[in-house]
């Protein structure tokens, strides 16, 4: 970042799935990262091979931790165990402890991957396309794509309803909606809440106590403060 020197380049640059070697390996519309300083290894939400990859950044060699390579079409969604689990459309990754949560945007879903066992199960919402708030378990989601941790809970952006949302870590928690409205509810308008309005956000960050929000369809960056 000092003198914008490029360091490395993971990938050939031909569209595929294929482990090994960063010069050799393989990706298909990669999308969300998210990065483990212990192991200095990068997890990869390869959207378009419905995959979740590693980059070893010590070996500089890829694999696959979870995904067949082909779109799950299953209703609802089924868990499993790594490479032998269907996915559908990873969008980002949020990474708490050896736990990484997946936005699922294909599903409508939020997943976690143990990534001791790499068991794969859904986290939030039950494959219905909508914008239901309670249990984790009844909800329901729309697309969600940008997520985000303050430690606490995952905040992201439910792109289909111009929403953000938030949902417990604890898998018998809750979800709720922080801003915007349902499907078919969008605009751009600044206020309080459900009194907001995005268009298809996509991006979201926390900060301080505040989450930016790329409101991509109003080419705006946009921040909620958590406390009001």
């Amino acid at each position: 970042l000092k003198d914008g020197t490029i360091q490395g380049v993971i990938g050939s640059g031909a569209m595929g799935l294929e482990n090994g070697a960063f010069e050799k390996a393989c990706f298909n519309n990669p999308q969300g990262m998210a990065y483990d300083p212990d192991a200095d290894a990068l997890y990869i939400a390869d959207t378009d091979n419905h995959a979740i990859r590693k980059a070893d950044l010590r070996k500089r060699t890829v694999e696959t931790l979870a995904g067949t390579g082909e779109q799950s079409r299953a209703y609802p969604p089924r868990p499993g165990k790594g490479r032998q689990t269907a996915l559908n459309s990873p969008w980002d990754l949020v990474l708490i402890g050896d736990t990484l949560y997946i936005a699922m945007a294909g599903s409508h879903q939020l997943w976690r991957l143990n990534l001791n066992t790499l068991q794969a199960e859904p986290h939030a919402g039950t494959g219905r396309e909508a914008c239901i708030d309670g249990r984790l378990s009844s909800c329901a989601l729309a697309q969600p794509s940008g997520m985000t941790t303050d430690g606490k809970k995952l905040y992201f952006a439910d792109s289909e309803v111009s929403c953000i949302r938030a949902a417990d870590l604890d898998p018998n928690g809750e979800l709720e909606t922080l801003v915007g409205g349902d499907l078919f509810e969008f605009g751009d308008r600044d206020g309080f809440g459900r009194e907001a309005r995005l268009q298809h956000p996509l991006g979201v960050v926390y900060v301080d106590g505040a989450l930016y929000v790329a409101d991509t369809y109003n080419n705006k960056i946009k921040r909620l403060d958590l406390r009001t």
